[in-house]
């Protein structure tokens, strides 16, 4: 959730680690700070707020900026301890010598803060963070050798970190650790970079060393050393790294969001790409690694996934269930991971999540794995600690996503998960839905070209938004496959205009949200020509009954019945079932333009991280 950036080399380190943050800030956060080391002398500059104010205390201290070409630094999502300029990062130590920074959570920090407290350790911050910095400068007393004490450290805290360090006896390196949280090495010519994403270095290097879990390195100028959990050397693949530099560059458009909403008819094509020939072929899925033996033995799908990633893994039950004869459930990874996790070597696991970093995700997969089922990830970040616990891989292909309020990487996500669902059928040869799956492929292929038709003309949605931008509150409702739309509708308003929308059931409403109906509660309802077609506009007569205010989102309405809406907005013509991949550009470009109406922060909303690395 926080962002780390590393630099040592022959740059200005202040520039490098500017530029870092400044391309993690897509993660949010509410403080930002670095530490640059000029020989045995470390300075130490941190903010409140945006990276922007931390930039201008950086304006008057040009000497330090000039002169200084190792620093490590940080932007904060607070978890533990307000966001405040003293709970910001780097921490320090009582003698000032070790400065650290740090992403993930230390679950054991308050036991860890009573024994150093008891040694005479001075606490200034609420934060765990300052715990582990207290913990390593503890050990770099009895070792007098930083990554001797980094190592010794670790052993002793519980939890999820990714580490960043310098010490002031040892200006020549940066020592970094890791575990369940992301961490890179980005490798340069007489330079070396650290980072918690690729996009914080990507301007500067296209090769990198992925750490794993338990590994710590120490990072100098010219060399990489990594070190096992057994404290002995190692050697890391150095790898390509996916991104060029203009993947975060805005091309034109106002913010992140609305360039990714209109990315979404090329990541189509990606994903089906190789995948999906003609409407006459089978699909090909070469990253799944079961057999047809295997995949007609599974009795069991599982889907764990977090936010908007949930959503998607909502529509794949519906597909799979449908065309795969599969029973499939879909569950929050939150919860999931505190309960009995029944599976079993017939139970498939999807795990999805657009960064591969979520930590609940990530525990969920661990936990079944031990259960030897298969487990299937699908990611945006083939790079991902998720992606390397696969057993099969289907990367996405969206590029890399900046806005924190998901968008192509959840259209990714639902084509991915049609893919997946035709390719167990046609695996399992199941014949039943042969005429009905050729009409979807041919739609599938079709659909780019009905996303751009549909992001042509955005104008009856901008006046849509202008004018339901006052409410205070909104409701959204469909069935059947589009019942995630709804849910996913409603997330995205609420995440980046912080009006309270909530999804429901279109059937639910009677049953307790209907109390909340008057004319001044908004409804949009998501209905396409099909099975709950005929309940959906029931539905929508109950809530116009109540005054509320109407809105319909559909691929076709009756005449008699388009006086029931206070607002329509028509999607090019699609078949039910695929019926989501259309809705939820409606949905996304309502809550943008209501978002950019209100001011807000579009791409940076408050309290949200792109990257949730923590449970």
């Amino acid at each position: 959730m926080c962002g780390i950036i590393g630099y040592i080399g022959d740059r200005k380190a202040s520039e490098v680690l500017i530029s870092g943050l400044s391309h993690l800030e897509y993660r949010g956060y509410d403080s930002s700070g670095i530490a640059l080391m000029r020989g045995s002398d470390v300075q130490i500059f941190k903010a409140q707020g945006k990276l922007k104010n931390l930039i201008e205390i950086l304006k008057d201290k040009e000497d330090v900026c000039s002169s200084a070409h190792i620093g490590i630094g940080h932007i904060r999502w607070a978890t533990h301890g307000l966001p405040t300029t003293i709970n910001a990062h780097p921490h320090t130590c009582d003698c000032k010598s070790l400065i650290l920074v740090h992403n993930g959570i230390i679950e054991n920090y308050q036991e860890l803060k009573e024994e150093l407290t008891a040694l005479g350790c001075h606490f200034v911050s609420q934060t765990d963070t300052e715990v582990a910095a207290h913990l390593i400068a503890h050990e770099y007393g009895k070792t007098k050798n930083l990554l001797k004490a980094m190592q010794q450290a670790v052993k002793k805290i519980k939890g999820a970190f990714a580490f960043c360090a310098i010490h002031k006896n040892e200006p020549d390196r940066i020592v970094v650790a890791k575990r369940n949280a992301p961490l890179v090495i980005g490798v340069g010519q007489d330079e070396n970079f650290i980072a918690s994403d690729i996009p914080a270095i990507i301007e500067y290097t296209k090769k990198a060393i992925y750490l794993s879990d338990g590994q710590v390195g120490v990072v100098k100028k010219n060399s990489i050393e990594i070190y096992d959990e057994n404290d002995l050397i190692t050697q890391n693949k150095i790898e390509n790294l996916p991104f060029e530099a203009i993947a975060i560059s805005k091309m034109g458009y106002k913010h992140f969001m609305l360039k990714e909403i209109h990315e979404q008819s090329d990541v189509v094509r990606n994903v089906l790409s190789g995948k999906l020939i003609s409407h006459d072929d089978k699909i090909k899925l070469e990253e799944f690694k079961l057999t047809p033996e295997k995949i007609k033995k599974i009795q069991r799908v599982q889907i764990v996934a977090c936010g908007t990633s949930l959503h998607a893994g909502m529509v794949g039950k519906y597909i799979i269930e449908r065309y795969a004869g599969i029973p499939t459930d879909v569950e929050p990874s939150s919860e999931y991971i505190y309960r009995e996790t029944i599976a079993d070597e017939n139970t498939l696991v999807i795990g999805i999540s657009q960064s591969g970093e979520t930590a609940d995700t990530i525990t969920a997969i661990k936990q079944v794995k031990e259960k030897n089922s298969h487990i299937i990830i699908i990611t945006n970040r083939a790079d991902s600690t998720m992606a390397r616990l696969a057993d099969s891989l289907l990367p996405v292909s969206a590029g890399i996503e900046v806005s924190v309020a998901a968008t192509k990487s959840y259209m990714a996500q639902l084509i991915s998960l049609y893919m997946l669902a035709i390719y167990l059928m046609e695996q399992k040869g199941i014949e039943k839905y042969h005429d009905e799956i050729v009409n979807l492929k041919q739609e599938l292929i079709e659909l780019p070209n009905k996303i751009e038709a549909l992001l042509e003309n955005t104008n009856d949605i901008k006046l849509l938004a202008k004018k339901y931008s006052s409410y205070k509150d909104f409701i959204f409702i469909a069935r059947g496959i589009n019942f995630p739309s709804a849910l996913e509708g409603a997330l995205k308003l609420k995440e980046i205009s912080y009006i309270n929308a909530t999804g429901y059931g279109a059937g639910e409403l009677k049953h307790g949200p209907i109390a909340m109906l008057d004319e001044n509660m908004p409804v949009l309802a998501i209905l396409n020509q099909g099975v709950v077609y005929d309940k959906v506009l029931s539905n929508c007569e109950e809530a116009r009954a109540r005054q509320a205010k109407l809105i319909g989102v559909a691929d076709y309405v009756a005449p008699k019945d388009k006086d029931l809406f206070d607002d329509l907005i028509l999607i090019p013509h699609v078949s039910d079932i695929l019926s989501p991949a259309l809705n939820i550009i409606v949905l996304q470009l309502l809550a943008y333009y209501i978002a950019e109406y209100l001011g807000k922060d579009v791409d940076q909303p408050r309290n949200l991280a792109k990257s949730v690395t923590v449970e």
